[in-house]
């Protein structure tokens, strides 16, 4: 195991390395949160093709690698500061913050998934997924903040918890699962508190989004409409079963996450009684990200908690060096240069449920609610 851990300390380091060092540095995604910052900051149209693409295409992005921010207008208030500096400089702040965001996700959640004597940390420090994603910019360890928030504090502080899950709406599809698991708790729970952090901060996004460009719902509906992305590919369940059934049909991406949804209901309710986000949920959110309608391999950071909690309980060595060895696979995928679109990156999202149920399985006792983490702190 010693040497497994330090095989995967090495590669990690590696990918890392390889990833700020590429041309640009490995921030397709930076680049267009940054172009669309430029446009807002100059109160320009953020979803103008042309606009977007001479911009990108200024920083070194081909014309097969321009694109849109994709994420709601109501996420567009996170990239407004990268319009104040250049692309150089914003990169590396950019990357420092989700660097820094990967380590408050993993640090926050630990006291609620962990068991005594047990650390997964590494789990989330060393997720090959979570690194791309702050190496490349991209915007889903804003959601995982928000999900590790929501799990540490929802029992004793409910209304951060949910201003926490209004950050999981960066990237809603992630999570479509989870929604009317959640709005059964709360109204089951009588949690209105959260429901109203959530509320709060989620109108408090969207008003300074109408107040940076108040044409930015009819911009992106108007992008929404032209841009074709419903017809992509990329290696998640639902779109690549609906290649095979009718590549044209885009309803049958959300019939997997609809089936899940009605699998979730049925969890819940068997469950009502001793629910607990941080155990039951952590299955829900990996079916969620295994049905969602469509899901790249780095947005299954969002997976992190759910690993580190089977990490922390399973008496299976066996478990624990499998996983590392899919941390390895992930790396070695990432390193030989596979398409971010390639269907070889298809194993991930079913091996991590696969992975969380083994490993729930060989739990040193059964699993229980998870006692009320600590509050944070503040100042």
């Amino acid at each position: 195991m010693i040497g497994l851990a330090c095989g995967l300390m090495a590669m990690t380091a590696l990918a890392f390395i390889r990833a700020i060092l590429t041309d640009p540095p490995g921030m397709q995604d930076f680049i267009v949160y940054w172009a669309t910052a430029q446009q807002l900051v100059h109160h320009l149209n953020p979803y103008d093709l042309h606009a977007l693409s001479a911009l990108e295409h200024s920083r070194g992005l081909q014309a097969a690698e321009t694109g849109f921010m994709r994420n709601p207008p109501w996420t567009l208030p996170l990239v407004l500061p990268l319009g104040l500096v250049g692309a150089k400089a914003g990169a590396i702040v950019w990357s420092a913050l989700l660097a820094v965001i990967l380590i408050a996700a993993v640090r926050i959640v630990s006291p609620a998934v962990r068991m005594a004597g047990s650390s997964a940390a590494w789990i989330g420090f060393f997720s090959p997924l979570a690194i791309n994603a702050a190496a490349a910019g991209q915007t889903p360890l804003f959601a995982l903040l928000g999900l590790t928030l929501f799990l540490r504090l929802h029992r004793t502080r409910p209304f951060a918890a949910g201003a926490g899950l209004a950050l999981c709406m960066v990237k809603p599809h992630l999570l479509i699962v989870c929604v009317p698991v959640l709005l059964l708790w709360i109204v089951l729970r009588r949690a209105w508190t959260v429901l109203l952090g959530a509320v709060t901060a989620l109108a408090v996004s969207c008003a300074v989004t109408e107040w940076i460009d108040p044409a930015a719902w009819r911009q992106y509906l108007a992008w929404a409409h032209s841009s074709g992305i419903s017809n992509e590919r990329m290696p998640c369940l639902s779109v690549t079963l609906r290649d095979l059934i009718a590549p044209t049909a885009n309803w049958l991406t959300y019939v997997p996450a609809a089936i899940a949804c009605v699998w979730a209901v049925a969890y819940f309710w068997k469950r009502r009684e001793q629910w607990d986000w941080v155990e039951h949920g952590a299955l829900v959110t990996l079916v969620s990200l295994l049905a969602a309608p469509y899901c790249f391999p780095w947005d299954q950071c969002l997976a992190i908690p759910a690993l580190m909690f089977a990490a922390a309980r399973t008496r299976s060595r066996a478990a624990l060096a499998v996983l590392a060895l899919s941390y390895i696979g992930l790396i070695v995928e990432q390193l030989c240069g596979v398409s971010v679109r390639s269907p070889l990156w298809l194993w991930t999202a079913p091996f991590w449920l696969g992975w969380f149920l083994w490993a729930r399985a060989t739990a040193g006792k059964p699993v229980t609610a998870v006692e009320a983490a600590p509050a944070l702190s503040v100042g």
